[in-house]
């Protein structure tokens, strides 16, 4: 994978200048190699820390302190199931048991012909309606293993 400064040195140049002040740029680098690369890699984190003069193990601190920054390569299709405590009284965790069994892969993962990834997320503000998730951020509430199962089966046959 190239690097930050070899894919986008423009870029990098323009949020080193609009934040003087090194580790205020981490996240904006960060958010960068999310865009860049659609997820935050060892290496992009690594190079961050390079390019801050600052060690990996701080900028994985940061990476890793706001969930929102995806740590693991996406599938074509990323599916995204609400873990809050609404979801999970009406049945999340049976919903994540059969999308994860269905796939093969367990939440944080990507299928090996990179078709399907798996997140877990803290809230999708379904709450009235969950069991929930989303799918490329289209939504999908009152679910069932079973009706996740369907849906699956729609999208393995495109």
């Amino acid at each position: 994978m190239p690097s930050l400064r070899e894919t986008c040195p423009a870029k990098v140049e323009e949020i080193l200048r609009r934040f003087p002040q090194k580790p205020s740029a981490a996240i904006p680098l960060l958010y960068l190699a999310w865009e860049t690369y659609g997820y935050i890699s060892e290496e992009a984190m690594i190079e961050t820390a390079d390019i801050l003069g600052t060690t990996p193990a701080t900028i994985q601190g940061i990476a890793t302190f706001y969930t929102m920054f995806p740590m693991n390569k996406r599938g074509k299709y990323h599916i995204e199931i609400c873990q809050n405590i609404s979801c999970h009284l009406v049945g999340a965790q049976d919903l994540t048991k059969r999308i994860e069994n269905k796939l093969g892969i367990r939440c944080g993962e990507c299928t090996g012909d990179g078709r399907f990834s798996l997140a877990k997320a803290e809230c999708l503000a379904g709450c009235s309606w969950g069991p929930c998730l989303h799918i490329n951020g289209k939504e999908y509430l009152q679910l069932t293993p079973e009706k996740a199962a369907e849906i699956l089966d729609s999208l393995l046959r495109l």
